[in-house]
């Protein structure tokens, strides 16, 4: 089956439809990662993306629902070199194509990876879009007019992913409540191991609704797209800060960052991927991370009250921050780890001693 992607600028990539058959549009982005496509293709900061994988084999041990970070993938479109179509692992229960064909998710493959990644990195983050229609792919430059009409900015992707109802997780530990921007399984499986007594809240909860759970501690997830698109969020974060403790991950540290008044811009093709070196300035020690994001807070307008805790050592950006005299901190990157490395776990016995020591 023929496929194209096609992007903004005009550029056209030839390859071999896999997944479902259709059209679909997306922001174009990278993910350097050498394993973990399925908790990447799950992730529900990668909604409304078209994800490119750098590591040219995907698909060699196959898909099994354990890995799962979400219900289904989240993903747009997916990229790949090359799939694998006769995985190898004891735990593999699908392929890759069967199992995106089985969500109506459309991929192509056999197309130069490198190529694009090092566009996306010298041109910036792309629209675009895969299609296998025969129409697009004899004419793609009808398909690269309609990427022009594409917006990739939304309130509606964190809308999308975030719980529709409040559900409880039994721990014996602090009481936490988790504002849901798009959270993943592994973060919650971590704070359960963890023995915190979870409530999950949709995005949009409000303060009041927060407080009468009685929290001991907030945690913001993280979520994708823009944090300046989830204002309301903001708004009801800035009002507890005087309330409870709180710590957040990704788009939650992003939020956080805008409540407390930092400001926040795009990157220019963003970080993704489980290899990121992040130094804890605190402890001076470096930490390699896994990280999903295209947004990051400033680190030229900071207010007095807020210093910066971990720096990103490829590109110097903010990876952390702490409020001084208040038990608020944050960092950019995903401690959980899935996937990736389990380096910066400590940061949840962290938020979870800082509990204890108010309580």
């Amino acid at each position: 089956m023929e496929a194209i992607l096609a992007l903004e600028d005009g550029k056209v990539y030839r390859g071999k439809g896999f997944g479902a058959e259709g059209t679909v549009f997306g922001e174009v982005v990278f993910n350097t990662g050498m394993t973990g496509y399925q908790e990447v293709l799950t992730d529900p900061s990668y909604t409304g993306q078209i994800v490119t994988m750098t590591y040219p084999l995907i698909g060699n041990y196959g898909v099994n629902r354990k890995d799962e970070e979400s219900t289904g993938p989240k993903v747009q479109g997916f990229v790949a070199r090359e799939i694998c179509s006769k995985p190898s692992n004891w735990r593999s229960k699908q392929t890759v194509d069967d199992y995106l064909k089985s969500y109506n998710v459309v991929g192509i493959s056999g197309i130069d990876t490198r190529a694009l990644t090092r566009r996306i990195r010298a041109k910036g983050t792309l629209r675009g879009a895969i299609t296998t229609n025969n129409e697009f792919v004899a004419q793609p430059e009808k398909l690269i007019s309609e990427i022009e009409q594409f917006s990739t900015n939304s309130p509606e992707l964190v809308r999308s992913v975030t719980t529709s109802q409040v559900y409880h997780l039994k721990g014996t530990g602090p009481k936490v409540v988790v504002l849901d921007f798009g959270i993943k399984q592994n973060i919650l499986r971590m704070l359960q191991a963890k023995g915190w007594d979870i409530s999950v809240v949709p995005s949009n909860t409000k303060k009041e609704a927060i407080l009468k759970l009685k929290p001991q501690g907030l945690f913001l997830s993280n979520g994708p797209g823009d944090p300046k698109d989830v204002p309301e969020a903001v708004e009801t974060v800035k009002a507890l800060m005087e309330k409870i403790p709180m710590t957040g991950i990704c788009l939650g540290h992003q939020i956080l960052g805008l409540a407390l008044g930092c400001e926040t811009y795009k990157l220019k093709f963003g970080h993704r991927g489980s290899n990121h070196p992040v130094k804890d300035i605190l402890r001076d020690r470096t930490f390699i991370t896994s990280q999903n994001h295209g947004y990051a807070i400033s680190a030229k307008k900071l207010p007095a009250e807020v210093e910066v805790t971990h720096k990103n050592l490829n590109d110097n950006t903010v990876e952390g921050l702490r409020v001084k005299n208040k038990p608020i901190f944050s960092v950019q990157y995903h401690p959980e780890a899935a996937p990736g490395p389990e380096d910066s776990r400590y940061l949840f016995d962290e938020f979870t001693e800082v509990i204890r020591n108010i309580i």
